[in-house]
Parts: C-alpha cells; structure tokens; sequence
C-alpha cells in the first residue's frame, strides 16, 4: 500500500520529481485556520450523530484548538501539524499525537472532497470582508469630499486635451460610481460563496445523519447546498471573485492614474500628500 492518505491502491511510493510537482503545503498553509474550523464544526456534528461521545469530542476540539495557527504544537517528527500532514501525507497519525486514537473517527463520512472546498469557500468568505469594507470606506470618502469640493471647477479631458469645464465633485463621483458597482458584484460573490458543501461527501451525499444545518449554523454560512454532486465540484465562485477583483483593480488603477496625472506640473490640479 502507497504512504498516502489516497494511496490505498498502490503498491510503491510516488516518484520524488512528482511529490515535488504535487506539493501544496504554501497554499494548505494559508486555509490551515479554516480547516481545524470545519473540523471542530464537523466534529460536533458526529457527536450529535452519535459517532463520538461527548468525551471523544471534548478530546478532539482540544486537540484541534492546540493545531490553530500560533498555538499549533510541533509533532514528534518535528513538523508543525500542517506540515507534518502535507509532507507524509499521514495527517491522521499527526493528529492523534495531539488527540488520541479517536482521531481517526474525525474523517467518518467526510471526504477531502468536500472538506477543501468548505475551506475554500471560508477562506474566501474571510477574504471578501477584507477587500469589502476598504473599499466602501473609499467610496464615503469620495462621496464625502464631492460635497465639500462642490465649487471646485476644473477642465474635463478627452484624449488628454481640453474638452467641457466640469466640476472636481464629478470626477470624484465618477470613480465613486465605477467602485460601487464592484462593491455590489463583490456582495453578489460572496451571496452564493455562502452556500454550505460540508456534508456533501465524496459526491453521493453522507449517509450518517449529519446535521447540516448545525454544520451551516457553526460555520456561519447563509444557506445549504441542494445537491452533492455540484457542492463538491463546482468553484464557480473562484472565476467570479477573479473577475470581479480585476474590474476592482482596473477601476482603482485608472483613479491612480487620473490622480498621477493631474499632480503633474503639466496640469497642477492637485497635490499629493508626503505620506502616499
């Protein structure tokens, strides 16, 4: 038998060219936070299944609690916990150095299918929040300067050359309007990143009377997948948030630009503060 967790119908070690090609531990590192989150939440939800007893479970959560990043405790191979399960691949073996043997009850009908897209979908929830509220503050801050520069009147451009007289307050709305559209696509991401796959299984659905709606209520997720077979596949969301973020940064790039441009000496509109 291989000496991966995926590896139980193979008879050899993978090839040391392709363990280098196939490693992820940069990427797992970064969803490490949201993963021992789905696995506390998972676990709850096997006691209330009836899996784990409540002392299984209490031992579980802390051992889970002592993996979180900045608490993680190293494992008797020397590798952080995150590590020690990316590098041999025998996550199970590491846990139950911080666990016990009731490790091994943790993975009962959850598949990595869709335990890594509920860590995906939780990273990006988390992401989101970072980019969301910035960029409304941004937008109440153009909005605001708009009112109070209302008297300001400036040449507008076409081309680069003199066209209409316009007011500063419109060419600071104008921004504002563009970054308010991305505000509202990044809220519509977000909408239908908030839909649970955790107890979704491999693709089939699990059969242990998982209480999803406990899952979806321990992970703060607005609703719950309808069907297995699309939760555990689809990262439809992935591709939207990139569109999204690239309209965000084409739209905060051409500000930037108008900005740089009209603290030039050629037009001297406008001054830039020492601190940007």
């Amino acid at each position: 038998q291989g000496d991966k967790l995926w590896g139980g119908r193979f008879s050899g070690s993978t090839d040391p060219v392709l363990e280098i090609l196939n490693a992820s531990i940069t990427y797992d590192q970064r969803l490490s936070e949201v993963d021992i989150q789905g696995s506390m939440a998972y676990a709850k939800a096997l006691e209330k299944a009836g899996i784990l007893s409540k002392t299984e479970l209490e031992k579980i959560l802390s051992g889970l609690e002592k993996s979180l990043p900045g608490r993680e405790e190293v494992c008797s191979c020397g590798l952080s916990c995150l590590e020690y399960q990316e590098t041999d691949g025998k996550s199970s073996s590491c846990s139950q150095e911080l666990i016990g043997d009731v490790a091994g009850k943790l993975h009962t009908g959850r598949s990595r299918n869709d335990q890594v897209v509920t860590d995906l979908k939780l990273f990006m929830k988390n992401s989101l929040s970072n980019i969301s509220t910035p960029l409304l503050q941004l937008i109440k801050t153009l909005v605001e300067r708009a009112a109070i520069e209302i008297d300001v009147i400036l040449p507008g451009y076409t081309h680069l050359q003199k066209a209409q007289p316009i007011r500063w307050s419109q060419f600071l709305l104008s921004h504002a309007v563009a970054l308010t559209r991305d505000s509202e696509r990044l809220g519509e991401v977000k909408r239908r990143i908030n839909v649970l796959p955790l107890g979704s299984g491999a693709l089939a659905g699990n059969p242990l009377q998982i209480d999803r709606e406990l899952l979806r209520s321990e992970l703060d997720f607005a609703s719950i997948s309808l069907n297995s077979m699309d939760a555990v596949s689809e990262r439809d969301f992935v591709v939207e948030f990139l569109s999204v973020a690239t309209l965000l940064m084409i739209h905060l790039s051409k500000m930037a630009e108008d900005l740089i441009i009209y603290s030039t000496s050629e037009f001297g509109f406008l001054t830039l503060s020492d601190a940007y």
